[in-house]
């Protein structure tokens, strides 16, 4: 197989598992129910969170990231008593407006969960954490926030992302 085949391959399994990857969690998100479905529930359809966010009042945030092969992360919150009392899908503008100039890199994550990529630039003193989504009817875009050398949010932008082969 020469490297042009392999890499056709390697794509058409990427849109493969991206496409049932998508199929999967709308198929998990309608089997649960806000007030009524249970933590056991909710690990039984998501499996175990990547991360777990305590919460002030004692319930806890469940974030199930699907960056970066895909275009959204969720979080959802189960409360004290152990019920599904939010599930959200959070990488999408309304969000987007709500990060700020100084917030940190804890709060931007518990925010948006986790980023598709992280890239560094030293001579700058500037990190950049990009989130892949989708601007519909179907245009692939990238949401970056920008942190500063003291880790706080310096400023946001979202732009189209290129064609692989345009870049």
């Amino acid at each position: 197989m020469n490297l042009l085949q392999r890499a056709t391959a390697i794509v058409a399994a990427m849109a493969t598992s991206f496409l049932t990857l998508v199929g999967c969690d709308q198929q998990k998100i309608n089997e649960l129910e806000e007030g009524l479905s249970t933590e056991v529930e909710v690990r039984k359809a998501f499996g175990e969170p990547e991360t777990i966010w305590p919460e002030s009042d004692g319930s806890r945030t469940f974030e199930y990231p699907r960056q970066p092969m895909g275009h959204r992360n969720y979080m959802i919150t189960i409360d004290s008593a152990g019920v599904m009392t939010a599930l959200r899908q959070v990488v999408a503008p309304h969000v987007f407006e709500q990060i700020q100039p100084g917030m940190t890199q804890e709060q931007v994550r518990r925010m948006l969960g986790k980023p598709a990529k992280r890239m560094t630039y030293a001579l700058k003193q500037e990190t950049d954490w990009d989130w892949n989504w989708i601007d519909p009817p179907n245009r692939e875009m990238e949401f970056t926030v920008t942190f500063g050398e003291h880790g706080t949010v310096k400023r946001t932008a979202s732009r189209e992302k290129m064609p692989q082969g345009d870049r």
